[in-house]
């Protein structure tokens, strides 16, 4: 892919955000999020053996952000803090991914929403696919800011039957369970395409959140996982391969409805993961995968796509974080939150915006593997296995050769940024997987 500019930390001022205000019908927003999604398993981040060419394209014509991060290794976490643009560590017991039958955990009820202030600004809101943030009663998404929800609660479902590992049904419609026979990523784009064309004369927020590629691994053509289970995390490369294509073919789908209906110009478009790939996934160049707060489990394609604005492909290293796409798209929208948010914008960009983005630090703690970590400009501080270290990832992006002896004052630098950042944080997971069924 060539890139008419390379931006080192600098993405250009391109238009006025107050302009805005004034212009014609606010922008859409199709945020497109996948599963267990490896860095390096798109055909524009280097796969030679996974073919991606809609979401290539959409790389090529908008900003390919090469150090984002998810703001946890596992799902449920980053996707809280997409929702509420703050640290997941900000509430209860939301720091893992919820396991299989724990059913009592989610986002607090009347919780300050992406859905819910789209909602107060006019917007028709909907999510289609994967929620993983809560089943009770006042968790599911159509008590946390969407107006229209189909598809599933839970953190995995097999993709024929719609039914968790222990048999649980998992498919639904608003509130109400409902039956498919289709394959799981073809249902969630079909529904996004039919979303497109009922809402395409109004303002809508549609967050397309694809179970794909995360196990089971199941293709297209594959049928589905035995009743006791005992095959659910089989697979290999090549199924995981035409899981990943099958989901590109129809993100190229959406994409081609937007355009269909005259769409494409003024509807901002976002495509990332909501961590890094597991088994069979390609995390290259980093090292560890998902689950681990090395740089393969955090570190995730972001592409951000805009066609009325955006007329060149860009290219910025700028570090972000989850909760950057949460501020930026409350910005560009002029939605108003009644919370402040841990992120920062990222578009449009001044200078100064720039810099401030590569000097402020970013945090993750992981209870479950006792790691903690903080980025700031190059270094990235990691605790794991009760030691120490420290890598600077502009020249070790592979977290292979530790640094922490060389540079001790940055090293104490970073342990003293994340100290005072947990000392904020008003809560700390202690529990993890089963042991939180015992509070149900």
């Amino acid at each position: 892919m060539k890139y008419s500019q390379i931006i080192k930390g600098m993405v250009p001022f391109l238009f006025s955000a107050t302009s805005l205000a004034a212009e014609k019908q606010p922008p859409n927003v199709v945020l497109i999020m996948c599963d267990d999604l490896g860095y390096g398993d798109l055909g524009y981040t280097g796969a030679e053996d996974i073919k991606t060419p809609n979401i290539d394209q959409l790389a090529a014509e908008g900003i390919e952000f090469t150090n984002y991060y998810a703001s946890a290794p596992t799902s449920s976490p980053t996707r809280c803090a997409l929702m509420t643009g703050r640290y997941q560590a900000r509430f209860k017991n939301l720091e893992a991914a919820f396991h299989m039958g724990v059913n009592h955990i989610g986002l607090p009820e009347n919780e300050e929403t992406l859905g819910r202030a789209f909602q107060r600004n006019g917007y028709h809101t909907a999510l289609i696919g994967k929620w993983h943030l809560g089943g009770l009663p006042h968790q599911v998404p159509t008590q946390q800011g969407f107006d229209y929800f189909t598809g599933f609660l839970s953190g995995n479902i097999d993709y024929f039957t719609h039914q968790e590992k222990n048999g649980t049904h998992d498919l639904f419609e608003q509130e109400k369970a409902i039956s498919s026979k289709e394959y799981m990523t073809d249902f969630i784009a079909d529904r996004s395409i039919r979303y497109i064309q009922e809402y395409k004369n109004k303002p809508f927020l549609l967050y397309v959140a694809f179970n794909a590629p995360h196990w089971p691994y199941q293709g297209p053509d594959d049928g589905p996982c035995m009743a006791d289970g005992t095959d659910w995390m089989q697979g290999s490369r090549e199924r995981l391969v035409s899981m990943i294509e099958h989901t590109d073919k129809r993100i190229g789908d959406i994409l081609r409805e937007l355009k269909k209906n005259q769409l494409d110009e003024n509807t901002i478009v976002i495509f990332t993961s909501d961590n890094g790939g597991d088994k069979f996934a390609r995390n290259k160049p980093f090292s560890g995968s998902k689950g681990l707060i090395r740089e393969g489990g955090i570190r995730v394609p972001l592409i951000f796509s805009w066609k009325e604005n955006i007329k060149d492909p860009l290219l910025s290293n700028v570090p972000l974080i989850t909760m950057d796409i949460t501020t930026t798209l409350l910005q560009l929208t002029n939605t108003p939150f009644k919370e402040k948010t841990d992120g920062t914008t990222f578009y449009p960009l001044s200078s100064e915006q720039n810099r401030d983005l590569q000097n402020r630090p970013l945090f993750w703690r992981n209870g479950a593997k006792k790691q903690d970590a903080v980025r700031l400009g190059d270094f990235k501080m990691l605790f794991e296995k009760g030691k120490y270290h420290l890598y600077n990832l502009t020249t070790d992006p592979e977290e292979a050769e530790n640094i922490a002896d060389l540079y001790p004052d940055k090293l104490q630098e970073l342990q003293k940024l994340y100290n005072q950042w947990e000392a904020e944080m008003p809560y700390k997971q202690t529990q993890f997987g089963n042991a939180l069924k015992i509070n149900q």
